[in-house]
């Protein structure tokens, strides 16, 4: 269950806590309804994004200051930090109102702003308890949103709610134990969520990705007991005159195969199918969202375990479109699912690509936890992707795919090897999934940094973020 976020023209009657922002200075912004400044200058508040203080309000209430910054600078993304906070803050209380796009500054967005304020306050409420004998979920019942238009605003609270409730299904996903999240029980979730909403659904067993030459996927799930499975997922709206197909690494745990990883290194790869969950989570909003373009989604889904029948290294698979792979390194398995994921979208012959993976520890050296690495084969579609991403709060950095890098991946015995050495590993890797997509315009999300969080920062909370749904969303439907 999500938080509940409503709008009002004014602050509703016998609201727990009223949450006000306050510039860098510290300096009201609007009517401050009664902060004391000299009460917060005490405490050494500065106004810094996402600083909080408690104060004494008139007539005995609880006021909450909460940090935007410079009054200058404050945008979408600023409140979208500032609320977080403010819901961490009130974590314990019943009810909340805040003010807080009066800090937009005139001529500021403010749908695009209360999308943000919306969004923040529902995922950063967000938890998952459900193993949790004493669970201590966030207690508000609701945050209200104070708008002179909030009649104005309304279909941007709806939108923001539908966003919300897509992140929270990808993080379920991902926070998912592998043990009670098999390759066919995200399979059968994925089928029930898109029976729901009213999307087309196909679920791919492992005899009948045989018959469809899926040999990356079945050749990574030969290690596990678990059978592989390939879900499909389709809108496709009355109209629509352009397409998309999404692509996303559905690998419900990854121990490395026998190419093993270390204890450590294994302990988070339950969210090793974040990719898969985040197309999962976008899919699910685009029935209410309703885009006028059809869009069908692929999760190649399957463990990556170390059995007696393992892929060995040295082993060759051959993939959908007939390109056939050396495998040198069983740890490096996730392109190998997106491999015929990618050959399967081709087929839909859509406008264009877009996959999603956690891909390679090397994205994570190069641009750190929280930032997704871009690649593609289409300069347009990047600058696309990469505004949605700006937008929704999901930063993305492009990075370039070297043609003199192509070498690399040439195999003694088959058409590629699935690694080219140490050096440049986000970007060999986004030249061997380059090999799938042939002219159709492509983008690459390599998600392995922003997928999971070790800590609660702005809307992002501790374990699995659903990183890539917000984006995802904020291309398709605007």
């Amino acid at each position: 269950m999500t938080l509940p976020v409503s709008l009002a023209t004014e602050v509703p009657y016998g609201v727990d806590v009223l949450a006000v922002p306050v510039a860098s200075g510290p300096a009201l912004v609007g009517d401050g309804h009664g902060v004391d400044l000299e009460q917060l200058q005490a405490r050494a508040f500065e106004g810094k994004v996402g600083e909080t203080a408690t104060l004494a309000g008139e007539g005995g209430n609880t006021v909450v200051a909460v940090g935007v910054g410079g009054a200058d600078d404050v945008d979408a993304d600023v409140l979208r930090r500032a609320t977080a906070a403010l819901v961490r803050a009130v974590w314990k209380r019943r009810s909340v109102a805040t003010t807080m796009l009066d800090a937009l500054p005139a001529g500021g967005d403010r749908a695009r702003a209360t999308r943000a304020v919306a969004e923040a306050a529902g995922l950063a409420a967000y938890r998952f308890t459900r193993y949790k004998s004493d669970p201590e979920p966030c207690r508000l019942e609701g945050l209200t949103i104070v708008a002179h238009d909030a009649d104005a605003l309304a279909p941007d609270l709806d939108r923001a709610r539908v966003v919300v409730e897509a992140v929270c299904l990808a993080r379920d996903l991902v926070n998912e134990p592998a043990g009670s999240l098999s390759p066919t029980d995200l399979a059968e979730r994925a089928r029930t969520m898109a029976e729901g909403v009213g999307l087309g659904v196909e679920i791919v067993d492992e005899v009948q990705a045989a018959e469809l030459g899926l040999g990356g996927l079945l050749g990574v799930a030969r290690g596990s007991d678990e059978p592989c499975r390939l879900i499909k997922l389709t809108y496709d709206p009355p109209g629509a005159t352009r397409s998309v197909a999404l692509v996303g690494k559905g690998i419900t745990f990854d121990s490395g195969g026998l190419s093993i990883k270390t204890a450590e290194g294994m302990m988070g790869m339950k969210t090793d199918m974040g990719g898969g969950a985040a197309v999962i989570g976008a899919m699910s909003a685009l029935p209410v969202l309703a885009p006028s373009v059809k869009v069908v989604g692929f999760v190649p889904a399957t463990e990556n375990m170390p059995g007696g029948r393992a892929t060995k290294p040295g082993d060759v698979l051959k993939t959908r479109n007939g390109t056939t792979v050396e495998v040198l390194n069983t740890d490096a398995e996730g392109r190998l699912v997106l491999a015929d994921g990618l050959a399967l979208a081709v087929e839909e012959e859509p406008d264009a690509i877009i996959d999603l993976a956690t891909l390679t520890g090397a994205c994570i050296v190069a641009l750190g936890p929280k930032v997704a690495g871009l690649m593609g084969n289409d300069d347009e579609l990047v600058d696309q992707v990469r505004t949605a991403a700006e937008r929704a709060g999901e930063p993305a950095w492009p990075l370039p795919l070297p043609k003199e890098y192509r070498k690399q991946l040439d195999s003694e015995v088959a058409d590629l090897k699935n690694i080219g050495g140490r050096s440049a590993g986000a970007l060999t890797a986004g030249l061997f999934l380059q090999e799938f997509v042939g002219e159709v315009p492509w983008v690459h999300l390599d998600i392995a940094g922003p997928s999971r969080s070790d800590d609660d920062d702005g809307a992002v909370v501790k374990g699995g973020t659903g990183v890539g749904v917000r984006t995802l969303l904020e291309l398709l439907a605007g």
